[in-house]
């Protein structure tokens, strides 16, 4: 189809009709039929000076309870004037309008274009007065259109805050990662609320050898303004809180964040811990401790970016991805929520109540709810087809697999294409589905499955990362030749791979029944065990059955005789 698009002439109408059906139908795919609700991602940002190969990085995570997890191709295409293109709301499936469509658009896998720009997301709310704007823009078209059309992420930022200005923007205030094969960037937007057109935003270009991370909360506060080549804002985005009483200061001292969604003790908690989990990770000689989120405390703030005590491969952005604040005050394993079995997972709502006082379980980066996610490697060292490379994965960080798609692929493995199944029934065609029931068995003895899971999680990515050298001489040789050839090939690779990851998942899932059934364990020769729980849960149960579950010692001395026996 996309050789048919590039020789269409103006007068085929037709076939604009029928293209602009087919990448409709595929949005379609990922918003009506698994409507994504917004408001618990987690995206890190690694720029090439931070990266161990010079890539520029981002990840994402899109949870939610009902999102189902699915790797969307957009074909690129060539359009008429008269073109339109239907704007479909990711979180409800709704139609809000039509925009002109461009003339040219790219190819999109996932989350990056066939030009090695990335986009992921984390949503922030804002002021709740700022909301229901008056617009046709929601922040998961914008983050689709802008990959259709921006050869940069600077691109992208003109494409999205272009496109809010001219046609109005319809979500609450958005965090946007942006990034290319050489730089990385953060945009932050809100509405102007209800009936208002348009938005207020700032754009910060991460430094080169630094990292940056938000989750769910706006990180920029201060920002230069007069630095176009580092940052970019929208004009009135200081005037404009003026006008609503919010800020009264100087320019240089007003901060985005602290106007537009100010910062509370459960947003630290929840939102701002993941970051801080991000950082001390990534940078231990900062010594960041747990009172800049724990809640104590409004008044320490955490920098916007940092200097990784080392530079960060692929491999280690996942790493950071697959957190559940091990080793921290916040490390959900050791208290009595987390079960016999050490569990990291807590069911939800997050906050709770005893006796009138107030209680909530973590928010950690790995979350049970996540429907996919991924690590977007972008590479100016290679032709664009081969250097962008979407490290892509569903169901929950920690127990994924990352496969790499190449955004030059023109298809996508079945059981991870959009279309193959859905979140309304269980399908063993659909690694969604494979990876979830692989996952939630694992929630039944978790401390002993993740084992076996984390076993072959790290044989298949270990395998991917060392074929990829390989895989990318052999793909830039025959680039050389003919660039399509590039392409089919990357495109039969990535293919084969996602069918044998999902594979694979199927037989660790029957695996892991088959050693763990009824509350056995099969040791390695195959025989039933019958393992203890760990000591903590011993106690636990005693602390609250008490003389319930004791074991009683019978009085063994002899009675005397009752009257009656003598």
């Amino acid at each position: 189809m996309t050789a048919a698009c590039r020789r269409q002439s103006g007068s085929n109408r037709g076939l604009h009709t029928m293209i602009m059906r087919t990448m409709l139908a595929l949005l379609l795919i990922a918003s009506i039929v698994t409507p994504r609700v917004a408001g618990s991602c987690t995206n890190i940002l690694v720029t090439p000076g931070a990266s161990a190969d010079g890539s520029t990085l981002i990840t994402y995570s899109a949870d939610s309870h009902t999102f189902y997890g699915e790797l969307v191709l957009i074909p690129a295409g060539v359009f008429g004037p008269e073109a339109t293109r239907e704007i479909i709301e990711w979180d409800t499936g709704k139609s809000l309008g039509r925009i002109p469509q461009a003339p040219r658009t790219y190819r999109v896998v996932g989350n990056i274009n066939e030009k090695q720009v990335a986009i992921g997301e984390t949503t922030f709310g804002g002021r709740d007065s700022l909301k229901g704007p008056a617009g046709i823009l929601d922040y998961g078209s914008l983050m689709f259109i802008a990959l259709e059309r921006a050869a940069t992420a600077r691109e992208a930022i003109r494409v999205i805050t272009g496109l809010v200005a001219e046609h109005g923007y319809a979500s609450t205030g958005e965090s946007i990662s942006i990034s290319d094969s050489r730089e990385a960037w953060i945009l932050e937007i809100i509405g102007k609320g209800a009936g208002a057109k348009g938005a207020v935003w700032v754009a910060r270009r991460v430094p080169d050898g630094y990292i940056s991370a938000h989750a769910n909360h706006p990180r920029i506060r201060q920002f230069p303004l007069n630095d176009p080549a580092n940052c970019l804002y929208a004009s009135d985005v200081i005037s404009f809180a003026r006008e609503k009483g919010w800020f009264s200061g100087r320019d240089e001292e007003f901060s985005f964040c602290d106007t537009y969604a100010p910062l509370t003790a459960s947003k630290l908690r929840s939102c701002e811990a993941r970051v801080w989990s991000v950082f001390r990770r990534a940078a231990p000689s900062l010594g960041l401790t747990a009172d800049y989120v724990d809640g104590s405390t409004l008044q320490k703030r955490m920098p916007l970016w940092i200097k990784p005590d080392r530079k960060l491969s692929v491999q280690d952005a996942a790493a950071l991805m697959r957190d559940h604040y091990q080793g921290t005050a916040f490390d959900m394993t050791r208290d009595l929520g987390a079960g016999p079995f050490a569990s990291p997972y807590r069911w939800r709502p997050m906050a709770w109540e005893v006796d009138s006082v107030k209680y909530l379980h973590e928010r950690a980066i790995s979350t049970q709810q996540t429907g996919f996610s991924f690590v977007a490697q972008s590479r100016a060292s290679l032709p664009d087809p081969i250097g962008g490379v979407l490290w892509f994965g569903v169901d929950d960080t920690y127990t994924t697999v990352y496969v790499p798609f190449y955004c030059g692929i023109t298809r996508a493995p079945k059981s991870w294409a959009a279309g193959t199944a859905d979140f309304g029934s269980f399908s063993r065609e659909s690694a969604f589905w494979v990876f979830n029931f692989v996952a939630n068995w694992a929630y039944t003895r978790y401390s002993d499955m993740i084992v076996d899971i984390q076993g072959v999680q790290r044989e298949l990515e270990g395998g991917f990362l060392a074929d990829q050298p390989g895989i990318d001489q052999a793909a830039l040789k025959l680039h050389e030749q003919a660039p399509q050839l590039a392409r089919d090939y990357l495109t039969d690779y990535c293919e084969r791979q996602g069918e044998m990851v999902t594979e694979r998942w199927r037989k660790l899932g029957d695996f892991l029944i088959w050693k763990y059934l009824d509350g056995n364990v099969r040791d390695s020769q195959g025989k039933v065990t019958h393992p203890k729980y760990r000591e903590s849960w011993y106690r636990a149960i005693v602390r609250d059955a008490g003389d319930r579950v004791k074991v009683l010692t019978p009085d063994a001395s002899p009675k005397p005789a009752a009257a009656t026996d003598r």
